[in-house]
């Protein structure tokens, strides 16, 4: 993407090369050498993996503060590293951005969602035209890069209990986190679970949702859940890539709720919305998947079901939120043609709640 967007005017630093990480890597200063003597037409500087030589931050940090400066693109997939090493973060000086699987809106008229809940939505996963290739392409992700390159950055001693809380951890998706279950399962202490969890965070694998509450100290010391952040990962994690989904069923449901809930944290990201997501449940079991706070106040219950036919029975959650919310505006996002009401609760089609909130 970046060389399409910068084809002209740009020089690429690709630190995945070999020669080209040995080179900057006893020699940071070659950096600053080479783009001080750069042609002026150069005016954006690309580095691709920049966690691998933390060192280089500290030349950019020297190189942005004179005069005619050019831009600098810096991507990786973690900052882990970075922090771990104490390296220069640029704090104050740059701009941090995060780039999320395709979304609806992206792929425009190529969506199916039967695909997006299948395969996920990985670029070179989803526009990949063959199933088995795309479904080999998922595997190999997940064995590739969330089972051995997360085992290096985070510099894991216990390889296989790492691989085996994956596992599990994916088999949860979207559930609340039971830290002392997932320990016993594992073999590890509740701490080190809670220090994977926050691994994955870290390595943008995932995310926190937190339970719904009127204080922050109090909404942050709950058990959260946890997001990962593609629903093709979390098929591939847990071995179901080959079994079809079918509507109608407990898998297909788990994974349209997974679906709606990643739309709504990229939309947010991307279009800068501040909304607050959270979900609400009750010592009664009374439970709604998302609570949307905006920073005007309005406060949003969410259900998601993946159902054309929701009924008031499977909408109990809200009810029990409106108890404690009265101004809450009280929605349910299904795979419905046409929106309805059914007193206080608006039905929407799935496309049409995100037409009408982000």
């Amino acid at each position: 993407m970046l060389r399409s967007l910068f084809s002209a005017g740009s020089r690429y630093y690709d630190l995945l090369k070999t020669d080209e990480y040995v080179r900057l890597v006893a020699h940071p200063q070659l950096f600053r050498e080479e783009v001080l003597a750069r042609d002026p037409s150069i005016t954006y500087i690309i580095v691709d993996e920049i966690q691998r030589i933390p060192l280089l931050l500290n030349e950019i940090h020297w190189l942005i503060e004179q005069p005619n400066a050019p831009f600098f693109i810096l991507t990786g997939s973690s900052a882990r590293s970075l922090k771990r090493t104490h390296a220069n973060m640029l704090a104050g000086r740059a701009l941090t951005y995060y780039l999320y699987p395709l979304t609806r809106r992206e792929l425009g008229d190529r969506f199916d969602l039967s695909r997006a809940l299948h395969y996920g939505s990985l670029p070179s996963v989803y526009l990949e035209g063959d199933n088995v290739t795309a479904a080999d392409r998922l595997r190999s992700y997940v064995e590739t890069y969330l089972k051995e390159e997360i085992e290096q950055e985070a510099q894991l001693r216990q390889v296989g209990s790492f691989v085996r809380f994956l596992n599990i951890a994916a088999s949860e998706n979207g559930q609340q986190i039971n830290y002392s279950n997932i320990a016993r399962h594992t073999c590890v202490s509740y701490q080190t679970v809670k220090g994977y969890f926050q691994i994955l965070e870290d390595t943008l694998i995932g995310q926190f949702i937190y339970p719904y509450s009127k204080s922050e100290r109090r909404r942050l010391s709950k058990q959260p859940k946890f997001y990962f952040f593609d629903t093709g990962v979390v098929r591939a994690l847990t071995q179901q890539l080959s079994v079809p989904l079918r509507p109608q069923t407990p898998q297909y449901g788990q994974a349209f709720e997974h679906f709606i809930m990643l739309e709504m944290l990229r939309y947010n990201h991307y279009l800068k919305k501040d909304y607050k997501l959270s979900y609400y449940r009750t010592t009664a079991g009374a439970e709604v998947d998302i609570i949307i706070e905006t920073p005007e106040g309005r406060s949003i219950a969410v259900e998601i079901k993946s159902s054309d036919a929701v009924n008031s029975a499977q909408l109990r959650g809200l009810n029990s939120f409106k108890e404690l919310k009265p101004d809450a505006e009280l929605c349910c996002v299904s795979t419905a043609p046409y929106a309805r009401k059914i007193k206080d609760i608006t039905i929407w089609p799935w496309q049409e709640f995100f037409k009408h909130n982000f």
